[in-house]
Order: structure tokens, then sequence, then C-alpha cells
């Protein structure tokens, strides 16, 4: 016998403040090896609408399968809408491009890039994002692009995968993931068309420029979760993500196990992990270990002395690289796409879902645990100050540079 759903129409102007809500279920998913899958599955299944947003969609065989699967589905009637960013994504290339320009998707590009070399203190306004809302009732949302596993932008092809997660998450949380994808999506061709920065091809959906008076969402209660939806962005919800960490760090108890792979926080969050450490809160933050972008990577490394010396527990994740952005605290839990860095938190737009229960947290401490044990280094403060003098004064420098970029972007104020 079928279940009655319990479909609402959301208006149009209604908040998207973090609310947290019950009745959900929170799937964990580990890098592409089980995000992938899930994501084509709830693509094949969908029979309405899908608003896909990602930072990177890449032409290679993870992008190409998620393509695919996109423009079967535009043929069988679904509406595609599909985001990409323009400077993670300043362009749709090869085979992602022909299975999706020819398929009938709408596709935006938010900021679509001027030139790399054109100087614009807006180019850090990024469209980080990596969410999906299918049919109004299932939503993804965490740190993977549409990008395979092994491959590296900068470094080509690696002996091991990329570690980040995701979640899937279905029931009454669905519905702001919802409204906020089907604003962005409007908001950008507004934007767009009215500065005339996107031509759109012959072959791509035409788009009217209606906006709904609601938008339809299901919010039947499918599971036993408290979670809700996060958003960073340039308006009302400028600081919504940092302070979601920073409550949750100060009410802390037990424990705080961070990981993430951008990791260059402000002076409160820095404070707010020595207090909690003061407080008899085991704390640890698992960080890239390998320079995959060795600005970010050195300017990590200049906060490390401060930090060890309050009883911060830092490991380097050199296994592979870590792309995670995800936390544990005592008995919440966090994943999504933002970083702990000033371009995430104060700049770009973000998505994250909080997650209220025991079992979920425990999951996602296990699986951070295993990571640490296979790929972990811990670093030692009486090693971290031995370190060579250039390995110094390249964390000096990147120091200097982030924060004149802070500076330039006119937030510094607030970091």
């Amino acid at each position: 016998m079928a279940r009655n759903r319990d479909v609402v129409k959301v208006p149009w102007f209604e908040s998207l403040g973090p609310r947290m809500s019950d009745g959900n279920e929170v799937l964990l998913l580990e890098s592409g090896a089980e995000y992938f899958p899930a994501l084509g599955a709830a693509i094949d299944e969908a029979a309405k609408a899908i608003f896909l947003e990602t930072y990177i969609f890449a032409d290679d065989a993870s992008g190409r399968a998620i393509a695919g699967r996109l423009g079967a589905a535009a043929a069988r009637g679904v509406q595609v809408h599909l985001m990409v960013d323009g400077y993670g994504t300043p362009s749709l290339r090869g085979e992602v491009a022909r299975l999706l320009e020819g398929a009938g998707i709408a596709i935006e590009t938010f900021r679509p890039e001027r030139g790399r070399l054109l100087p614009d203190r807006q180019r850090l306004r990024r469209m980080h994002r990596k969410m999906a809302v299918i049919d109004g009732a299932t939503l993804f949302v965490g740190g993977i692009n549409l990008l395979d596993d092994y491959e590296d932008s900068n470094h080509g092809r690696q002996q091991f995968a990329r570690l980040d997660y995701a979640v899937r998450v279905r029931g009454p949380v669905v519905a702001a993931a919802h409204l906020a994808a089907q604003r962005l999506w409007w908001e950008t061709i507004l934007v767009n068309r009215s500065l005339r920065k996107v031509r759109r091809n012959a072959g791509e959906a035409s788009v009217p420029l209606q906006l709904p008076e609601a938008v339809r969402s299901d919010e039947t209660r499918v599971g036993t979760m408290r979670a809700m939806f996060v958003l960073r962005d340039n308006f009302r919800f400028r600081r919504k993500i940092e302070r979601w960490y920073l409550r949750a760090i100060g009410r802390a108890h037990h424990e705080i196990l961070i990981a993430n792979a951008y990791f260059f926080p402000g002076v409160r969050f820095r404070r707010a992990l020595v207090l909690a450490v003061g407080r008899g809160v085991r704390v640890r933050i698992l960080l890239q270990g390998r320079a995959e972008y060795r600005l970010q990577h050195y300017a990590s490394q200049s906060l490390y002395d401060e930090l060890l010396r309050a009883g911060v527990e830092i490991i380097e994740y050199r296994k592979c690289f870590l792309h995670a952005k995800a936390a544990v605290i005592d008995d919440e839990a966090t994943v999504g796409s933002s970083n702990i860095d000033p371009f995430s938190l104060l700049l770009a737009r973000e998505a994250n879902v909080v997650v209220r229960n025991a079992a979920f947290a425990a999951d996602l401490r296990a699986r951070l645990d295993t990571a640490i044990l296979d790929g972990g280094v811990p670093v030692e403060l009486v090693h971290h100050r031995r370190r060579p003098w250039p390995i110094r004064i390249l964390n000096w420098f990147a120091f200097a540079i982030l924060r004149i970029g802070v500076s330039l972007s006119g937030v510094s104020g607030r970091y």
C-alpha cells in the first residue's frame, strides 16, 4: 500500500534561516565510490525536476556518467537545471558538453569569467556549493565535485582516491534546500541575462522568466534524525556556517573532530578551539598533508604552533588528497561544501547539512578515525618547531598573502 506523501507549497519568500527538523533520513556517503552511484540512481528515478549545482564539472569518466544520466532524464521529460561556477568550470568541455548541451538541459553559469588575468575583487565570491535536489524530495549535499576520485586538476592521475564526504537526505529538511536551489537558479538567470554575460546555445532549453509563487517540496517524515540545512551567502546568511561551528564548539563537552581541506580560521575560531581544550575537550583536526594548493597549504601550517601549544591535536592526511569538509562535535555532525577559511566562511556560496543524531555522528567519527589510521600523520610540536627555515619563510609568506587577499575582499574586519 502506497504511503501518504506530505507535499507542501513553500512560499517563494520563506526564510531560509537554519531550522532543526525531525523525521529525516540522512545517509553518509564517502568519496565518489559511494556518492556517484547514489546520485546516479536518484537521477534515474527522477520524474519531475532536478536542480544540480557544482563547482567543477569535469570531462572524465565520472562526469560523463552523470552527464549521460542527466541527458536521459531530460529525454523522458524531467526538467533538468544545471548550474556550474564560472571559475571552477569556465566552460563545459568534450563529451560532457556534447551530452549536456544537446539534451534540452537548462544550463547556467554563476559569475562567468571575463578573463582570469583581469583584476576583479569580486572573483572570490564563488558558487562553491555541491548540491542536488531531485523532485523536491531527495537532497545531496557535500564537498564532492563532479570529478573523478582519482583525477586531480593540478596533479593528474592519482594512485589513491580523493577523501571526501557527502550526504543523501530525505525528509522535511529537503524543502529548504529545494527553495534555496530554485532561488539561486532564478537570481543567476536574471543577472546573466540582464548583463548579457551568457550566450545560450541553440539546442539549450529556453527558460521563461516567470518566478513561481511557491516551491512544492515533499516533507514526508521518512526517518528519525534531526537535521537542518545551513546556507552561507552574501545577503542574509553571511555568517551562518561559521556561527554554527562556534556555537557547537562552545558547548562541546567531550570531543571535537574536524576534517577540512583548506583550514585558515580566524581569531575567534582559533580561540574557541583553544578554550574547548581548556575545558577538557579533546580537539583533533585532520588536515591536508599533501600540498594541493601551495598557498593554502603553507598558510595553514603557519597556524600550527599556536594550536599545538594549546593542546589541539593536528593530523596531516598524506595518503591522497583530502577534500573533506566535515566535523563531529559530541553527538552533532556536519557535512557540506564549506572549508574553514575566509573564502568559504565570508565570500563563497556554501551549503552544509547539520545532523543531531548520535548514530550518524558515530558513523562519521568512525570513518574519520579509519582515515587517520590509514593515512594520517600526527604533527608533533617539537618536530614542527624544527622545520627548516625555507619552510618557515614559506609559511610566513603564505600567511601574509592570504591576509592581504582577505583585506582586499573588504571583509577582514569581520574575520
